[in-house]
């Protein structure tokens, strides 16, 4: 896929001009977005995702954007990798029913003011926010924190207008498509993957805050410690021997989990690698790098493991929420750490535009 560079897309975005925003330079199982930077959004904008793009026109906004507007989460337990909807928004003065093109624009204008306030919106209505995490692309490679960081990086408020891309058959658009339909509408096209790359060069959101060598069950591991600059927490990695990016290395990036992790426990028909299994599978290949990431584990998904133990859920119905939201903070983690091609000790997942990170998956080990 031919694609155009950061700084070609931060020109046409501060023109107030459309691009197309991809996962990766690759044409398999590649997503794309529309996007146009909030501020320049008028009704031509939203009647051109509304019937060219055909998906639904969300407004992607800052954590601190939704604190200013009060606006909560759609749903209190979100889960999957579409969990950061707030509730739906309408323009409280200045509009008809709201469905319609102009209306729309004008309930971006009101949400991305500067000096906007709760009043001037209303819920539920035909806007559909979503939330950026902290630290952009670098945290969550996703398309709502790359339309979020493209806008920042063009000097505009960080904050814009997109819509999934579909076939005329109405399924999600990939590869090949996303080009020709970028060619047919003379939009740039742009990879989130190169955007984390442009990001990478003069940025990190995690710094090394301690290192050495530990004693574990299995022998001794390097740890190195790491301070998030976003949410402030501390995470762990604990490798063992020589790590090259040109050697495949065995990874497993790990959001921990109290009965998985302290109690061993088991569900029948899930694999899934506990603490334990991936300290000795690392131990065993004498090379590799294990990434604890800190998540506090809520009441809820605490109850949600007890019951999948006691086999009273379904293991297939819960999804970990964390998965979308800690590649970024694997990702830097293991690049720091000098890691490049990996074997992947984990079930297999797409994982958004990792190679702006200057990571590979070669393969996925099971448990």
């Amino acid at each position: 896929m031919q694609v155009n560079t950061v700084d070609e897309l931060i020109s046409d975005l501060r023109q107030g001009r459309m691009v197309v925003l991809v996962d990766d330079h690759t044409e398999d199982l590649n997503q794309g977005v529309v996007m146009v930077a909030a501020e320049h959004c008028d009704a031509g904008h939203v009647n051109f995702m509304a019937r060219k793009a055909r998906g639904l026109v969300c407004l992607t906004l800052t954590e601190e954007r939704c604190r200013q507007l009060d606006l909560p989460p759609m749903v209190d337990v979100a889960m999957g990798e579409k969990s950061n909807f707030t509730l739906s928004i309408e323009a409280a003065e200045g509009i008809d029913t709201g469905i319609s093109a102009a209306d729309r624009a004008l309930t971006v204008q009101a949400a991305v003011a500067p000096h906007a306030v709760p009043a001037d919106i209303v819920q539920p209505g035909h806007i559909f926010p979503l939330a950026c995490v902290p630290g952009g692309v670098l945290t969550r490679a996703g398309h709502t924190e790359a339309a979020t960081d493209y806008a920042r990086l063009a000097g505009l408020l960080p904050a814009a207008v997109i819509a999934d891309i579909l076939t005329p058959e109405g399924t999600l658009a990939e590869g090949q498509s996303l080009a020709d339909f970028a060619a047919e509408h003379s939009l740039k096209i742009g990879t989130i993957a190169d955007l984390i790359h442009f990001r990478m060069v003069n940025e990190r959101t995690i710094e090394r805050v301690r290192e050495g060598e530990i004693n574990t069950a299995f022998g001794p591991f390097q740890m190195t410690a790491y301070r998030d600059a976003n949410e402030k927490g501390v995470h762990i990695a604990l490798s063992r021997g020589s790590i090259s990016a040109e050697e495949p290395t065995l990874v497993r990036v790990h959001v921990q989990s109290t009965l998985r992790d302290l109690c061993l426990t088991e569900v029948a028909g899930r694999e899934s690698w506990n603490l334990s299994r991936c300290l000795q599978a690392v131990a065993e290949a004498e090379r590799g790098v294990i990434v604890l990431l800190a998540r506090d584990e809520s009441d809820e998904r605490l109850l949600g493991s007890i019951d999948m133990a006691l086999g009273t859920a379904d293991a297939a119905t819960q999804s970990s929420p964390d998965i979308y939201t800690s590649v970024g903070l694997g990702s830097q983690i293991l690049r720091d750490l000098g890691v490049g091609k990996i074997h992947l000790m984990g079930a297999p997942i797409k994982y958004n535009a990792i190679s702006g990170f200057g990571l590979e998956v070669l393969e996925f080990v099971n448990a």
